[in-house]
């Protein structure tokens, strides 16, 4: 649904977060690599073991990957969103060994993946979208909910990017 598509986009753009969109996973390592080079950001990054991250055609571009979960050193991240909620702009990451939830919080950048198919209008719609597709009683520990990057305004009422976490949030929706 396109007008889903476009409050989900002006949702994440008014928390400051990049967004871009993909026609196919094909093409997420090229936009990756883009963004990166845009950002004046090394050319390296870390993932969980997601089997679709890890299939992607990564010889086309030189990105350096680690996989597991982010070490303090680590500047950029990838994670695979499971859904999205349009009424807010956010993202679900489901923890696990496919997307350590550490990727979502220690890296300074953090890029994060979705099928734009995953995004509903409301969180309603998410969870009851991820309990038909992790099946009866097997959600996953741990759902971090992401809207922006990380900032605060607690002191002096100035806002401080990067205070709890990323001080850049990419989301490539992928067609």
């Amino acid at each position: 649904n396109m007008n889903m598509l476009r409050a989900t986009i002006q949702a994440l753009e008014v928390q400051s977060a990049t967004v871009r969109r993909v026609e196919s996973l094909q093409e997420l390592p090229v936009a990756i690599a883009t963004y990166l080079t845009e950002q004046n950001l090394p050319a390296r990054l870390r993932h969980g073991a997601d089997a679709i991250l890890a299939g992607l055609p990564w010889e086309g571009v030189m990105i350096e990957r680690e996989v597991g979960p982010a070490h303090p050193a680590d500047l950029v991240s990838l994670s695979r969103a499971i859904g999205g909620a349009a009424e807010t702009g956010t993202l679900f990451l489901a923890s696990g060994p496919d997307n350590p939830s550490t990727l979502n919080f220690l890296p300074d950048t953090h890029c994060v993946a979705i099928m734009a198919d995953t995004i509903c209008g409301s969180f309603e719609e998410v969870w009851g979208y991820l309990r038909a597709s992790v099946g009866r009683g097997k959600m996953p520990r741990t759902v971090n909910l992401v809207s922006g990057p990380s900032c605060t305004a607690d002191i002096e009422q100035t806002i401080i990017r990067g205070a709890h976490g990323p001080r850049r949030l990419a989301v490539f929706i992928v067609s």
